[in-house]
């Protein structure tokens, strides 16, 4: 049996979340994070465009939230996808549902401005978000081998536009004090065998404060000749949905 499919995944305007489900969306982000509070969770909530929502059967049991907008970049309008939290079960690790559907409405979102650039924004809390970027495109910011400067200076650009208190541009990291919610000690730590994984020790090193909330700063292009290969499949199957 393809345990797949058990699990289904909604998109949902932000605006359009009932109150249950925005309660079991704060106690899965609750039982993740700590020093925050459902306030917090339910103002950054507040911001955001949309949420996917997985459900194994009838639970709730992930969710990932996402808003896209435009901005001016060197003279261009670009689309700007900016990733909010992101949290699964325990339980329901290495299920490949809400990934797969991600990458699919990232093709839809394409679709909406095609004549546009695309980049996914988003702020890494722990070494785990950080590898997906490795599973998901050929090259982003930042990473251990060297980038253009275009990109690295527009990961300057959105960082110091949405957080300009709390932004540090030397050291690459949204510095939030207090921490706005850190991932619980034995999430956070990486495993001995999860050492050695690509992109692992590099995070580690850009982002040493995580333990604190501190969020490395990331940038994507979303572009077809930069995902790899699964990738590009699913982003073309949301493209012609």
């Amino acid at each position: 049996m393809d345990i797949d499919r058990a699990y289904r995944c909604t998109i949902v305007s932000v605006q359009l979340l009932d109150k249950n489900t925005r309660s079991a969306m704060a106690a899965l982000y609750l039982a993740v994070y700590e020093a925050t509070s459902a306030t917090v969770f339910e103002q950054d909530l507040s911001s955001k465009d949309e949420v996917l929502l997985l459900h194994f059967n009838a639970q709730l049991v992930g969710f990932t939230t996402l808003k896209v907008y435009p901005c001016l970049w060197r003279g261009n309008f670009i689309q700007v996808l900016y990733s909010g939290d992101t949290v699964v079960d325990r339980l329901h690790w290495g299920q490949h549902a809400l990934s797969f559907a991600w990458v699919r409405h990232l093709g839809q979102i394409k679709r909406r401005h095609p004549e546009q650039r695309l980049v996914w924004f988003l702020l890494v809390k722990g070494h785990r978000t950080y590898r997906y970027l490795h599973v998901f495109a050929r090259h982003f910011y930042p990473e251990k081998v060297p980038v253009t400067d275009d990109i690295s200076d527009l990961a300057i650009h959105l960082a110091q536009e949405q957080f300009p208190s709390d932004y540090n541009p030397q050291s690459g990291v949204v510095e939030f004090t207090p921490s706005r919610g850190q991932l619980r000690h034995e999430l956070a730590e990486p495993r001995v065998d999860e050492l050695g994984r690509p992109g692992v020790d590099f995070f580690l090193q850009k982002n040493p404060g995580f333990r604190q909330g501190h969020e490395l700063v990331c940038v994507c292009d979303v572009d077809e000749s930069n995902m790899k290969p699964l990738t590009l499949r699913l982003f073309r199957q949301g493209c012609h949905a």
